[in-house]
């Protein structure tokens, strides 16, 4: 079983859809990333920094899962990174309301010693500089490097960005994305124009409309679970990628094969997170819960046909 090092925000998240509204909760990418991945009992370890006003109990939390948190620093005098959001009727749109970058705007990653010899590095959703500062930090590179980024680094910091790309073997984006980074509107054409900038594996999230899975002219579609209630869509990409890289390390194997099954992971995953706010579906999911709806997504692509 490989060694996982997951890098992006532990946060508080303040949320608003049409079924309810909550006051600080945990969030963050690394936080979603870390619970999904801890499904599959891998060691897990976050880098990711926090303020002196994060409970204690969190971090607890977070190690009761096998989820190393010595590469969480705490700057004591310090508030942690906060954002609110309020989601459209349709969920798959939001505002943003408040960002409060807090101890975030100065962090400077510091890489466990005990995890600079990591097998799989998820670099999640973060500024680009600190994600190659992680990758500058590890001395031999890991089997797998999987990037999740958004739509505001390619506004703000395209050209360390690109850095990045260059450097990593899979990344997650959603649709609206990977348009914009690669230019083209035909996701066929976006994935093999972003492939050409390093990636061997392009995962193109499409929200409640399933992932693809591109490589080398193979493609792989995985639809999403049809949910009857959806309350709160935060942190469904993260989690999503959490239990992409989460099944990957647990396997050790990265075949094209092998990702298919870890799509479908990541999206069995994804469909709990957003049944309730935050974290709290996440934090209490037994693995009994994760096979029955596995079977389920079997159901959902299983056919039978007859080609002459």
């Amino acid at each position: 079983m490989g060694k996982l090092l997951i890098v992006g925000t532990v946060a508080f998240d303040a949320i608003e859809t049409p079924f309810g509204k909550t006051d600080k909760i945990l969030g963050g990418a690394a936080t979603y990333i870390g619970l999904s991945a801890s499904q599959f009992k891998v060691n897990s370890s976050i880098i990711s920094v926090v303020g002196g006003d994060f409970p204690e109990e969190h971090l607890q939390m977070l190690r009761n899962k096998n989820i190393d948190t010595s590469g969480i620093e705490v700057i004591k005098e310090g508030k942690t990174f906060f954002w609110s959001g309020k989601y459209h009727n349709d969920l798959n749109t939001r505002d943003t309301l408040i960002t409060d970058l807090n101890v975030l705007a100065d962090f400077n990653p510091v890489v466990p010693k005990n995890y600079s010899d990591c097998d799989f590095l998820m670099l999640g959703n973060l500024h680009p500089a600190v994600q190659m500062a992680v990758i500058n930090q590890i001395p031999k590179r890991p089997k797998l490097v999987v990037l999740d980024t958004m739509n505001f680094w390619m506004d703000n910091t395209m050209d360390e960005l690109m850095e990045v790309i260059k450097k990593i073997d899979v990344i997650t984006i959603n649709d609206e994305e990977a348009r914009q980074l690669s230019g083209e509107y035909s996701l066929v054409r976006a994935a093999q124009k972003i492939h050409a900038m390093g990636p061997k594996y392009v995962v193109i999230k499409k929200g409640e409309h399933g992932a693809l899975l591109f490589n080398d002219g193979n493609v792989f579609f995985a639809p999403a679970l049809p949910l009857e209630e959806v309350f709160d869509p935060t942190g469904a990409g993260d989690t999503f990628a959490g239990g992409f890289i989460g099944y990957l390390a647990s396997t050790h194997d990265i075949s094209f094969e092998n990702m298919k099954r870890a799509i479908i992971y990541g999206s069995n995953l994804a469909s709990f997170c957003v049944e309730k706010f935050g974290t709290e579906r996440m934090e209490n999911l037994s693995r009994k819960e994760v096979q029955n709806r596995l079977k389920q997504f079997k159901q959902l692509t299983q056919f039978e046909i007859e080609l002459n």
